[in-house]
C-alpha cells in the first residue's frame, strides 16, 4: 500500500500539497515518483515566476519518460529546492520530504478542487 500523509491535499495526476498560511508547497507522491520510475532530472521553474492551476511549470526526467510537471494551484513561486537540481533522486528516496515549489497563492478556493488524503487513497486503491 502507498503511502498517503494525512493533512496534505492531492491530485488526481500524483502531485501534493501542503498549506502553510497563504503558500502551498508542491511535490509527487509516492505513487507518482514510482510510476516515473528513477528520477535523473529536474527542470524547475524560476523564483518570480507565476504558475497557473493546471499548467507546466517544470518537468522530471526518468528512466521511463520526461514527464511535465503541473500545477496543482495558481500563485507565484517564491522558492524553489535547489537541493533537487543536484540530487532530484531525492524525490524517489522521500516523496514527501522533497518538495519541488513554494508557491504563493493567488486563490485559495482552487484548494476546494484537491482531493484530501481519504479521497486520494481511495483513487489509488482502484
Amino acid at each position: 500500500m502507498a503511502k498517503v500523509v494525512e493533512g496534505l491535499l492531492y491530485t488526481k495526476s500524483h502531485e501534493w500539497v501542503k498549506i502553510e498560511g497563504e503558500f502551498a508547497f508542491i511535490g509527487l507522491t509516492e505513487v507518482g515518483q514510482h510510476e516515473l520510475g528513477n528520477i535523473v532530472y529536474i527542470d524547475l521553474p524560476e523564483v518570480g515566476e507565476e504558475v497557473s492551476l493546471g499548467n507546466e511549470y517544470g518537468a522530471v526526467e526518468s528512466s521511463k519518460a520526461t514527464s511535465d510537471l503541473l500545477s496543482p494551484v495558481s500563485g507565484k513561486v517564491v522558492e524553489v529546492n535547489d537541493s533537487l537540481s543536484d540530487t532530484p533522486d531525492k524525490l524517489n528516496r522521500n516523496p514527501f520530504d522533497s518538495w519541488i515549489i513554494k508557491v504563493k497563492l493567488s486563490d485559495k478556493s482552487q484548494l476546494d478542487k484537491l482531493l484530501d488524503s481519504k479521497a486520494y487513497k481511495e483513487l489509488i486503491e482502484k
